[in-house]
């Protein structure tokens, strides 16, 4: 009986070249990433020892082909390890990158409610941001209003423009610790 290994059904094969591939180049994106990390951070996730050496050994190598080479012998490292290993990682790493998308998400927000606040004349945007912070000192805040225009229009440094984003972080900065609290 002449039978290929594909007309075996009962076999396991595993999973494809493909699959392998895939996973592989999975291995060697996580791997760069832990290279890129900040010292800091990279101390505060759980790595095996032999991942933290080649790690900081592939941080030290400069010349571009030589860094290419050691950041691959970094995720062939990492796959004698089983996945489990790098799951804590892995959410760890997702967690960060949401967090800072949702940072640059209110910072822009923030900046948007800065350029609207010294755009309006009629002083629609004022009278949204004190009808939502009502305890926010108005004199000091038209006055930055007024500051920041002027200096728009003389071309000079934008001390107000930056004092007023920083006025509305600290609001922001308010409205979220009771939510924290609670």
């Amino acid at each position: 009986m002449n039978r290929t290994y594909t007309e075996d059904n009962d076999h396991d094969y595993g999973p494809s070249r493909t699959q392998q591939r895939r996973d592989a180049l999975a291995v060697l994106a996580l791997a760069t990433q832990l290279v890129e990390l900040p010292a800091s951070k990279l101390a505060r996730l759980e790595l095996p020892d032999d991942v933290r050496r080649e790690i900081d050994q592939t941080r030290r190598i400069t010349a571009h082909i030589a860094h290419k080479r050691q950041l691959a012998f970094l995720a062939k490292v990492m796959r004698r390890h089983e996945d489990s290993v790098f799951d804590g990682v892995r959410a760890a790493l997702g967690e960060n990158r949401e967090r800072q998308r949702q940072e640059t998400a209110a910072m822009h927000r923030l900046e948007a409610m800065r350029d609207r606040l010294i755009a309006d004349d009629d002083d629609v945007a004022l009278g949204e941001l004190i009808a939502k912070h009502p305890g926010v000192d108005r004199q000091h805040l038209r006055s930055l209003i007024r500051q920041a225009r002027s200096e728009r229009d003389a071309s000079k440094p934008p001390r107000a423009y930056r004092e007023i984003f920083q006025l509305l972080k600290d609001l922001s900065s308010q409205d979220s610790e009771p939510e924290d609290a609670a």
